[in-house]
């Protein structure tokens, strides 16, 4: 690890969520590591730290010293055989990042699992999770007319692979293998692609007769979905850990989850707020932290229950009701979120796609 991103992995106690959120996807290691005054390591914090931080209403303005970890495992720099003891342990403790530390606590070094490993996803997963994905994949598009005249939303291609592609393969890499669409608009498109490709997954399909929103199209599957279920839109494509959500959404007791991301809107006015029919407070040009909807939500069986059979409902509804029957909560997750569903994030989408 060369010496300026050691540096920009190490950070203060008093940095804000927000920007340790910041830091982690600059740095792209999934850890930093919480230095005092005298850089002597202090703690860790990953984005799962972050994570419980910001579900407990700690906020983007909270500091890492709330949620870091005290507990972290450490080489000395005079070990003769460190990097191989680093090795070890990161096997046997499913971890990817050791530092090394000199007589005082500082961080010498750093040992991750590539330097082992070079080339190799850290940890991969096996496709073995049963629980189906359902893909929502039948509406019109409107705000990629006119593109979506032509090709239904799901196929419209970023770089040389479709929407479509993409959000199955980063659902495979966490595990997932059986995915389940419904289809309506341009639905023969969308079934030939899928017939005609040989993609290493269980696919089938329901298909809509009629529009039935956001989540009515979920009425179709009340025989299939036994155990808790992904749904995803079509056009929403995700960096997160699909597995650990499943796992986290379980594990809470929730009926149903909603992954949220954050992001920060910019109010390019000033913004007035008035108490007792006077002026309260002049703000100018503002930013907003938020949790916002990625489109990606976690449901019980009986959630599909609360969907009147063969009518048309959104999706705020239905979380509506599941609200009032039992627990829904919300996953956030940094970032790597992209909504190709609109003419501006996806052309960013292509420039973010090109990158990676």
């Amino acid at each position: 690890m060369d010496k300026a991103k050691l540096k920009a992995l190490q950070v203060p106690s008093e940095m804000t969520l927000k920007c340790a959120m910041q830091s982690l996807n600059d740095t792209t290691e999934k850890i930093l590591f919480v230095v005092n005054s005298a850089k002597k390591l202090i703690g860790t914090v990953t984005d799962g730290d972050i994570r419980r931080g910001l579900i407990k209403g700690l906020g983007f303005r909270g500091r890492i010293e709330e949620v870091m970890s005290r507990h972290f495992m450490a080489l000395d720099c005079c070990e003769a055989d460190r990097h191989e003891k680093a090795a070890k342990i990161m096997h046997e403790h499913k971890i990817e990042h050791i530092p090394v530390l000199d007589v005082k606590g500082r961080i010498k070094e750093v040992v991750s699992w590539t330097d082992f490993f070079e080339g190799a996803l850290p940890l991969p997963r096996v496709a073995s999770i049963e629980n189906p994905v359902i893909i929502m994949a039948g509406g019109r598009g409107l705000r990629l007319d006119p593109f979506t005249r032509i090709l239904p939303k799901p196929l419209i291609p970023i770089g040389e692979k479709s929407v479509l592609e993409i959000i199955m393969e980063k659902f495979h890499r966490s595990g997932f293998k059986n995915f389940i669409f419904t289809l309506n608009y341009k639905k023969e498109y969308i079934k030939t692609f899928l017939r005609e490709n040989e993609f290493p997954y269980n696919i089938r399909w329901v298909e809509e007769d009629g529009f039935k929103g956001t989540a009515g199209a979920l009425s179709l599957l009340k025989e299939d979905c036994t155990k808790p279920f992904i749904v995803s839109n079509c056009d929403v494509i995700l960096d997160a850990d699909y597995a650990d959500i499943l796992d986290w959404h379980g594990k809470s007791g929730n009926i149903m989850t909603l992954v949220g991301c954050h992001r920060e809107i910019k109010i390019p006015y000033g913004v007035l707020e008035m108490e007792n029919e006077k002026l309260k407070s002049f703000v100018e040009k503002p930013n907003y932290d938020v949790i916002i909807n990625t489109g990606v939500y976690v449901l019980n069986p009986e959630v599909v229950s609360l969907i009147d059979e063969g009518k048309s409902m959104d999706m705020n509804v239905l979380i509506e009701r599941a609200s009032v029957a039992g627990k829904v909560s919300v996953y956030p997750v940094g970032g790597g979120w992209l909504d190709v569903g609109q003419w501006d994030e996806y052309r960013d989408s292509i420039k973010k796609m090109r990158e990676i």
